[in-house]
């Protein structure tokens, strides 16, 4: 018969040590995973910000802009609307002589109309054109908006809405 009590030992083993390396390489991992969805917020919320160009700027930058797709504001210069089967035309003006001509394909919303401010997303059809092919108009303000603070819009002759 064999003593076991005498030929192994009763005194508590030690576990292995944990390795350091592979914590420091999952808590690498989680930071690098952090970092890139913070990355990929922020690039989101960045690209989101489309503001818009007025007549103004927009001319100005002709060059640069070209056909770029761009969502452009103006005031509807009364008198140029025009309804198409296709949308409307119209002409947008800004501070002094800066007109563009836009043709909007789709159906402009229900407040559309001359001597408001509207925002159309489009693009110029070449670098050194006033004529702006856009794809959809968006009323800069609503007739509630409008009704609680009939002095913000104005019209470019001074008469505000």
């Amino acid at each position: 018969m064999v003593d076991l009590e005498a030929s192994a030992p009763l005194s508590p083993i030690d576990p292995p040590a944990a390795k350091s390396r592979s914590s420091r390489r999952s808590i690498g991992v989680i930071l690098v995973l952090i970092a890139l969805v913070v990355l990929l917020l922020s690039q989101g919320l960045l690209s989101s910000l489309n503001y818009f160009e007025t007549v103004d700027q927009a001319l100005a930058q002709r060059g640069s802009l070209g056909t770029k797709v761009l969502r452009l504001e103006g005031v509807v210069e009364p008198g140029t609307i025009v309804r198409t089967n296709a949308g409307a035309a119209f002409t947008l003006t800004g501070s002094g002589d800066h007109h563009v001509f836009v043709t909007a394909h789709g159906s402009p919303p229900q407040l559309f109309q001359a001597n408001i401010p509207v925002v159309v997303v489009g693009h110029f059809v070449s670098s050194t054109s006033a004529y702006f092919v856009g794809s959809q108009i968006m009323v800069k303000h609503t007739s509630s908006y409008i009704a609680a603070h009939p002095n913000r819009v104005r019209a470019p002759n001074g008469t505000s809405r």
